[in-house]
């Protein structure tokens, strides 16, 4: 992934990247994106952004995933690192680091989760497990960083 996209602490300018993608099926009430790192040292993949993205949108300039203006048609939530866009910032040393960016076409807009929380302050930990609603597709996109 190019510098601009890193994290500012990893010398980046942590501005999200370009993404567009092909119209999603016909019944797509919803766009889900999750940004994940694959490679931390950790049980599960660090979640560096979740957003949800309005089936009329194609795609996102770069800067769009940021957290205090998100581009129209994006609504942030909760990431482990925060809101908005948070690029990569791999430890160093660490080895090459995956972020994977996956964009999925939900059949019903995201609701509560089980413990009633709406999905803007939801934990990715409790939201991403809650999902129920019909996937009709998915894209992936894989960057790699190494610091």
């Amino acid at each position: 992934m190019p510098p601009e996209h890193h994290a500012k602490n990893a010398g980046g300018q942590n501005i999200s990247p370009h993404l567009a993608w092909n119209p999603p099926p016909t019944g797509t009430a919803q766009l889900l994106l999750v940004v994940e790192d694959t490679d931390v040292p950790t049980p599960k993949p660090a979640v560096h952004c979740v957003v949800l993205i309005d089936p009329d949108v194609r795609s996102l300039a770069p800067g769009a995933l940021a957290a205090k203006e998100p581009a129209p048609g994006v609504t942030i939530l909760r990431s482990v690192i925060g809101r908005g866009y948070q690029g990569p910032a791999p430890i160093k040393g660490h080895g090459p680091h995956h972020y994977t960016f996956q964009l999925f076409a939900l059949a019903t807009p995201l609701g509560a989760t089980a413990g009633k929380t709406a999905p803007d302050s939801a934990r990715p930990s409790v939201l991403l497990p809650s999902i129920t609603a019909p996937v009709l597709a998915r894209g992936r996109l894989i960057g790699t960083v190494e610091r």
